[in-house]
């Protein structure tokens, strides 16, 4: 039998966070008519957008792990939906980037803002040093699942 102390309890705890979080995202797909990868690209288009990096469809398809017809289908359908838009790049105007709409971010913050809301407020509880443990810990695992494919 595999360790079962205290670190497999929190692995297990995390892995159980996982599998809410992933039928919380999938709630919200479902309740607004999208795949679930649809979901994904939102999350990495709006990540992209917070780091200030513009995020053109062939980058988008290398993310979520799409090739180019998917990538195409896929932007093709949000665009349809209206939670994306295509410009033109801010320092290549010859690239197009895509970019998250208003109205999805609404839409977004509408179901998981409450979510977001209750995470920031059990992290108040945390001093800066066992902050930094949870983000450190949390950006090891996160390295970990790109490792152990």
């Amino acid at each position: 039998m595999r360790n079962q102390g205290p670190e497999m309890e929190v692995v297990h705890l995390l892995r159980a966070v996982t599998v809410e979080l992933g039928l919380h995202s999938a709630r919200f797909a479902s309740r607004n008519g999208m795949h679930p990868t649809d979901v994904r690209a939102l999350i990495a288009l709006m990540d992209a957008s917070r780091a200030d990096q513009e995020m053109t469809a062939g980058r988008l398809g290398a993310v979520l792990g799409l090739n180019s017809a998917g990538t195409t289908a896929l932007v093709d359908r949000l665009e349809r939906a209206g939670h994306v838009r295509r410009v033109r790049g801010k320092a290549d105007r010859r690239k197009v980037a895509i970019e998250v709409t208003e109205s999805a971010v609404e839409l977004g913050w509408d179901h998981f803002g409450p979510l977001i809301g209750r995470a920031v407020e059990l992290l108040r509880v945390y001093d800066e040093r066992e902050t930094a443990a949870i983000r450190g810990f949390l950006e090891g695992v996160r390295e970990a699942a790109k490792e152990c494919d």
